[in-house]
């Protein structure tokens, strides 16, 4: 199964999110992605001036593991896994403090803070869209006493590694989770109090502000008392500390999760076999002709000397257009990088990527039909016709070495791609476009409109029997990328 997230990262860069859910009674989980791009022809997007190479500048992935799902209330309940997991490590680090011990209780404080942030931005998402009120203020409650209940237990197991066998470096792991823990927090609960505060004043939600707001007042004192950095109404500071700091704090925490990834040239050998024959049929060519006008001829004429000199000038030339032959036969069938997914030293599957620019007589029926132009810009299509780019994907998973190297279920392995627009902006024309209109004394305004462009993107998930097609448009200027929604 193929999940997909889409988002705005920053105004110049878009983010994809896709999940790869390999089943558990498979082995070997294979997965394809294909991207095609529709890109307007007035963008000056095409094979010679956005190559290969600029494409995958453009583009930057990271590979890690799903996060194991667990609800908020399910997290530190009797016998809940992550808490009991964190909380053996904890006794066998303090009890003999080996590499082995250590390396193990800094994996579960890890997985404990990863689980506990997904947990709790999913409950929270699922609160804030909740229709009936009677139902949400209930949700809200438990969701506050989910937290509290939490942060309570994870801070009462300090005294298991409170001993002489433990160093500060150790202990500082254990601080930093609950560091993560309290920022999590607290940008959660922020979160939902701007989605309280932006709502009118009879709305019912403003009745449940306060608890989250007590919450807020109680772990702002408890970093006080722990001496984590905390943003301050004092001073008009940018906290650019405080920001990296946060940043670094969440790179740890998921370190854990992120795969080994060894990326590389993908049908080197195919491709050098290739150019040989390529050489070895300009050769063949080079010294046809010479043996030809020898035997006519004979040695030391002009006619063989001219002949020698055009066939070579015809060789060099026969070896780039077979080069080029070869390499677009290629680009269908071999791709452009593979790129090896590790964890614990196990290859646990690879993952392979190719670029190309398509004719639209190559592009599948489905794909035109799920692109679905509209009548205008069919028409201006048979004139400039959009460009179209397939970004092809192709993903191993082997389950069970997956499940060898953790003691959690994880579901499968998310990708994050995130697309720079740039070399598709630099090309646009000014955002301000100046529109008129009469006014009622027939006075004339005017009206400063957006210009905006359109990329179309349809991805085609297949996954061993099921295939499905999902259309998402970006809108965007030569500033900002302005929005991405999907079209169905």
């Amino acid at each position: 199964m193929i999940d997909l997230l889409t988002k705005i990262h920053n105004k110049l860069t878009l983010e994809f999110k896709i999940s790869y859910r390999a089943r558990h009674k498979v082995k070997v989980n294979d997965f394809t992605l294909n991207t095609w791009i529709f890109v307007p022809n007035s963008l000056g997007i095409n094979s010679q001036t956005y190559r290969r190479d600029d494409f995958y500048k453009d583009v930057r992935t990271n590979l890690r593991l799903i996060t194991p799902v667990f609800l908020l209330r399910e997290i530190v309940s009797d016998n809940a896994v992550p808490l009991k997991n964190l909380e053996n490590a904890m006794r066998q680090m303090a009890s003999s403090p080996t590499r082995t011990n250590e390396a193990e209780y800094e994996y579960q404080i890890k997985m404990f803070a990863a689980i506990f942030k997904s947990a709790i931005r999913d409950q929270s998402l699922y609160i804030i869209k909740h229709k009936i009120f009677s139902e949400k203020k209930l949700l809200f409650e438990n969701f506050i006493a989910d937290v509290n209940d939490i942060l309570t237990k994870y801070r009462s197991l300090a005294n298991i590694i409170q001993t002489p066998t433990v160093t500060n470096k150790q202990y500082d792991y254990y601080n930093f989770g609950d560091e993560f823990l309290s920022n999590v927090t607290e940008k959660t609960l922020y979160r939902l109090l701007l989605k309280i505060d932006k709502l009118p004043d009879s709305a019912p939600e403003k009745n449940i502000r306060m608890p989250i707001a007590h919450l807020l007042q109680q772990e702002a004192s408890y970093r006080v008392t722990k001496g984590f950095p905390s943003v301050s109404t004092s001073n008009d500071k940018k906290h650019s500390n405080l920001i990296f700091r946060f940043g670094a704090l969440k790179k740890y925490i998921e370190s854990d999760l992120f795969l080994n990834a060894n990326k590389k040239r993908e049908g080197v050998f195919v491709e050098q076999v290739y150019y040989s024959i390529a050489a070895g049929l300009s050769m063949i060519f080079a010294t046809a002709i010479a043996f030809s006008f020898q035997k006519t001829y004979g040695n030391f004429t002009m006619p063989l000397f001219v002949a020698l000199v055009v066939s070579y000038m015809l060789k060099d030339r026969i070896k780039e257009l077979m080069r080029y032959y070869f390499a677009y036969k290629m680009g269908g069938k071999y791709f452009d990088n593979k790129t090896t997914l590790s964890l614990k030293e196990d290859q646990i599957g690879w993952s392979k990527e190719g670029f190309d620019f398509i004719p639209e007589k190559k592009v599948p029926k489905e794909v035109l039909k799920t692109r679905n132009r509209i009548p205008l810009v069919e028409a201006d299509n048979r004139y400039a016709k959009e460009t179209i780019i397939l970004y092809r994907k192709s993903v191993r998973i082997d389950r069970e070495i997956l499940d060898k190297n953790s003691s959690y279920n994880i579901a499968g392995i998310v990708e994050i791609l995130r697309l720079n627009m740039t070399s598709f902006m630099k090309n646009a024309d000014n955002p301000e476009f100046p529109v008129y209109a009469l006014e009622e004394d027939f006075s004339l305004k005017k009206i400063v409109g957006e210009k905006n462009y359109y990329l179309n993107f349809v991805f085609h998930f297949k996954y061993e029997a099921v295939e499905k097609y999902k259309r998402f448009r970006v809108t965007f200027n030569r500033d900002k990328v302005v929005a991405i929604e999907e079209v169905k």
